[in-house]
């Protein structure tokens, strides 16, 4: 048996012997809690979402309730998945847990108890924030999932001890919950976070419009469709977006007008009345009325793809721009890349912000 180091600093055991490829893990294994919630602010949402759901948390190996209590990073998933899905196997590459594993058992961040919570709906994910046509998860997460994981695990009852992170609609989703709710969260990493509606959103109307137009514009019938199809394909991915923002940013007062577009199916001219409902939840919008609530963050990192399929990266641009001119301090990378498999980003953010907690609940440096 040899030992060798690999590209990201982990030791890895090899045999000589066996002609062996694939590199042997052999550091200590976290285990997953999975608890039942029954949330009360989820009850009776208008798709009839389930209101009881897993809870799945990461607990670092050694966890003990008798330890000094644990720093937590929040797991926020992307857009078409949740929280358990980060618990899959991967046949290339590693899951969040086997990600943590690696990262704790080298060295490089602290043992850390990582809540990964489900907050899929119908409309295909999340934004993480409160929506009478989607369900209020902003709620879900501050007020019930964040005392119920302090009620059950031995984890720092504080914002200092408590970070968020995600990519894409997560990202976008721990960036304004930094913003909305700082009593709650002193460390953020967003990846490739929505930003930049115009650049984001925009290009993907046209081609919603000429879906949903073959359904006489009814979007309750695009849904139905939508779960059903046995295979859908991008524009089908693109509509249920579009619908899944249109409800996130400007939900109807009732069932019947939940899903308000922003555009005409026929000339897919905007409405600019109901695209601005969705600009002001734009962080390009919101960074003036916030960036105190940012710049009072322990940690606050950001990425984003120089290739984004999304245009993401021009957003982020213009947005991290405006924080230097306001004097928020934070780090930014742009790397090459694009939206899809940024998994490997977080080998650089979960350890920063880790160890900026660790620090700044007098834990001494990692």
């Amino acid at each position: 048996m040899i030992r060798k180091t690999d590209s990201a600093g982990a030791d890895r055991v090899f045999s000589e012997s066996d002609g062996a490829v694939r590199p042997a893990v052999n550091w200590p294994q976290g285990t997953i809690a999975r608890l039942q919630h029954h949330s009360t602010v989820l009850k009776n949402n208008i798709w009839g979402d389930p209101a009881e759901r897993e809870f799945c948390v990461y607990l670092p190996p050694g966890y003990s309730d008798s330890a000094s209590p644990y720093i937590s990073l929040w797991d926020f998933a992307a857009f078409t998945n949740t929280g358990p899905g980060h618990l899959n196997w991967k046949n290339q590459g590693e899951n969040l847990p086997d990600r943590l594993d690696r990262l704790i058992g080298t060295g490089k961040m602290p043992a850390t108890v990582v809540p990964m919570p489900d907050c899929y709906t119908s409309l295909g994910g999340n934004q993480y924030i409160n929506s009478s046509a989607v369900g209020c998860y902003a709620d879900y997460v501050v007020e019930e999932l964040v005392p119920f994981l302090s009620d059950h695990f031995n984890v720092i009852n504080h914002r200092t001890g408590r970070g968020v992170f995600g990519k894409s609609s997560g990202g976008y989703g721990a960036l304004v919950h930094a913003m909305y709710y700082p009593e709650t969260w002193g460390g953020l990493a967003c990846h490739a976070a929505d930003m930049g509606f115009e650049w984001v959103y925009r290009p993907e109307f046209p081609r919603a419009a000429t879906v949903l137009s073959a359904l006489g514009g009814d979007s309750r019938r695009f849904l139905k469709k939508f779960w059903r199809k046995k295979q859908p394909g991008h524009a089908d991915y693109s509509t249920l977006m579009t619908l899944a923002m249109a409800a996130s940013y400007d939900p109807g007062s009732s069932s019947g007008s939940a899903l308000q577009l922003p555009f005409d199916l026929h000339t897919c001219e905007l409405d600019e009345k109901r695209w601005g409902k969705w600009l002001d939840h734009d962080p390009l919008r919101l960074l003036e009325s916030f960036s105190e609530q940012l710049a009072s963050l322990e940690v606050f990192y950001l990425d984003v793809g120089s290739r984004d399929q999304y245009n993401i990266q021009y957003g982020t641009r213009s947005f991290v721009r405006r924080l230097q001119e306001l004097g928020v301090a934070h780090h930014f990378e742009e790397f090459d890349g694009t939206h899809s498999g940024m998994d490997w980003r977080l080998d650089v953010s979960l350890p920063r912000m880790a160890r900026a907690l660790h620090l700044a609940c007098n834990y001494g440096s990692v």
